[in-house]
């Protein structure tokens, strides 16, 4: 018996009273683009499609916003080339002046490996962690994985699942509207 279970046997809610949310399963892409869009436009905000390959034009039906990852990752590459060349100043100019052969302290050329180094490596490092972080990664488990059919969408299933914190979620509304929407095998799933 789980923790979730038990908390509601203590409340007096059973699992099927408090639904993760519903999956719905579609023929193909096109029938899925179309589904997510008139979610969408039925006021839904939560809710998520499950394919074996990208859809184009699946981010402008949902409305997702354009990812934060290249911000991120622009962010920490501006801050490695300044890191790498005010560190390289310091040390050049400050910390351990040495003229040698009547050469600039200040010689930029020689700063452009380090520099370069230092750009690559906080970059990586911004969009690697921002997408862990906006990705909520590592999740080692989700209640999407114990639904039978959820395996096929790696193969040739299209599915969309609906959250029910959802404002606009109700069981029944939301699965007569994807039943409506072309969707087969819907499905309640608890957490």
């Amino acid at each position: 018996m789980t923790l979730r279970e038990i908390i509601a046997m203590v409340v007096g809610a059973s699992p099927r009273e408090n639904p993760w949310g519903i999956v719905a399963e579609f023929e193909g892409p096109g029938q899925l683009l179309a589904a997510a869009r008139a979610l969408r436009q039925a006021g839904y905000r939560r809710y998520d499609a499950h394919t074996p390959f990208p859809v184009h034009g699946m981010n402008e039906a949902m409305g997702l916003r354009p990812s934060r990852v290249p911000l991120v990752a622009l962010a920490g590459g501006v801050t490695g080339a300044a890191l790498g060349l005010a560190m390289q100043w310091w040390i050049n100019a400050v910390d351990y002046p040495l003229v040698i052969s009547d050469k600039p302290i200040l010689s930029w050329p020689a700063f452009i490996p380090v520099t370069f180094e230092l750009t690559i490596l906080l970059a990586a490092f911004g969009a690697v962690g921002s997408m862990f972080l906006f990705n909520f990664l590592p999740m080692l488990y989700h209640p999407l994985l114990k639904h039978e059919r959820f395996g096929r969408v790696t193969d040739d299933g299209f599915m969309l699942s609906v959250e029910a914190r959802d404002p606009r979620f109700e069981p029944q509304a939301t699965r007569e509207l994807l039943a409506s929407l072309g969707g087969d095998h819907i499905t309640l799933l608890e957490p």
